[in-house]
C-alpha cells in the first residue's frame, strides 16, 4: 500500500527547498522574497509529512528510523560533504581555468579536459577499490581517510593555483577525484545501503540520494557567496576563488567531525 500523502508532502518539501537553493545561486540576481516563501513552504510541509508518518499504518518513511543515528548523521555527513567540495570541483575551479585574468585563460573545453575529465576518471578508477578498502578496513576509517584526503588536495589546489600551472592543476584535479569522487561519495554511497533498516532496506539509499543532491544545491549557494562577498576590486586577483575554496575546506572538516558519529556497519565489514 502506497503512502500517496506522505510521498506528496516529502515531493512538496524537498522540491521546494531545492528550487530555492537553486535560486538561491543566483545570488544578487536572486528572487529573495520567493527563497523565503520556498523554505518556509519547505518546512510546513515538512512538518505535515512527519505528523502524517506517525499516523499512517503504511508509512513511506517510518519516523523512528529517522530518529536513528545512523540516518541522520549519515545525511549529515552527505550533506556537509558534498557541500564543501561540489562547486569547488563543478564550478569555482572550472570557472578560475577559463578566468583570462585572474586564472588560466582556457577554453571551455579546456577546461573540461584539465579539470572535470581527469577528476571524473580519477572517481571512475578509484571506486571499486575504495569499496572493497571499506569492507576489509572499516566504513569510517576509509570514509575519513577520503574526506581528509579532500581537504589536503582541496589545500594543495589552493596553494598552487596561483601558479597557473596546468600540469599542477591537471595533478590536484586527480588527488580531489580519487580523495572525494573515488573514497568519500563511494563509502558514503555505501553506507546508505549497510545502515539501512532490515524492514525498509530502500529508506536510506533514498535519503541519501535526497542528501547528495541537497548538499550540491547548498554548496553552489554558499561557496558562490563567499565567493562575491569578498572578490576584490582587480579583476586579476584570485581572491574570490581562494575565499570560497577556503569555505569549502572549513564544511569539509565540519563533515570529518560529523562522520564519527555514523555507528559503525559491523555486519558488513570483515572481522578480525
Amino acid at each position: 500500500r502506497m503512502d500517496w500523502p506522505g510521498v506528496a508532502l516529502l515531493v512538496v518539501s524537498v522540491g521546494s527547498l531545492l528550487t530555492a537553493l537553486n535560486e538561491a545561486g543566483k545570488l544578487a540576481a536572486a528572487d529573495w522574497p520567493l527563497i523565503a516563501v520556498l523554505v518556509v513552504v519547505s518546512a510546513v510541509a515538512f512538518a505535515l509529512f512527519w505528523r502524517t508518518e506517525n499516523r499512517s499504518g503504511h508509512p513511506l518513511v517510518a519516523t523512528r528510523h529517522l530518529k536513528q543515528r545512523a540516518t541522520w548523521a549519515t545525511l549529515l555527513t552527505t550533506v556537509l560533504t558534498m557541500t564543501g567540495v561540489f562547486a569547488v570541483m563543478n564550478g569555482l575551479i572550472p570557472a578560475f581555468a577559463q578566468d583570462a585574468q585572474a586564472g588560466l585563460g582556457m577554453s571551455a573545453e579546456q577546461s573540461a579536459w584539465w579539470t572535470l575529465s581527469p577528476y571524473a576518471l580519477a572517481g571512475l578508477a578509484m571506486g571499486p577499490l575504495a569499496g572493497r578498502l571499506a569492507a576489509t578496513f572499516g566504513y569510517g576509517r576509509v570514509l575519513r581517510l577520503g574526506l581528509v584526503g579532500s581537504v589536503a588536495t582541496v589545500v594543495l589546489m589552493l596553494l598552487t593555483m596561483h601558479s597557473h600551472s596546468h600540469v599542477l592543476l591537471l595533478v590536484t584535479s586527480l588527488l580531489v577525484g580519487v580523495a572525494y569522487a573515488g573514497v568519500a561519495n563511494i563509502v558514503l554511497n555505501g553506507l546508505g545501503i549497510v545502515l539501512s533498516p532490515r524492514d525498509n532496506p530502500g529508506f536510506l539509499p533514498g535519503l541519501n540520494a535526497g542528501a547528495f543532491n541537497l548538499g550540491a544545491g547548498l554548496s553552489f549557494a554558499v561557496l558562490y557567496a563567499v565567493k562575491t562577498a569578498v572578490q576584490p576590486a582587480d579583476p586579476t586577483s584570485a581572491g574570490g576563488y581562494t575565499a570560497g575554496m577556503i569555505a569549502g575546506v572549513v564544511i569539509l572538516a565540519a563533515a570529518i567531525a560529523t562522520s564519527f558519529l555514523i555507528p559503525k556497519p559491523v555486519a558488513a565489514e570483515a572481522q578480525d
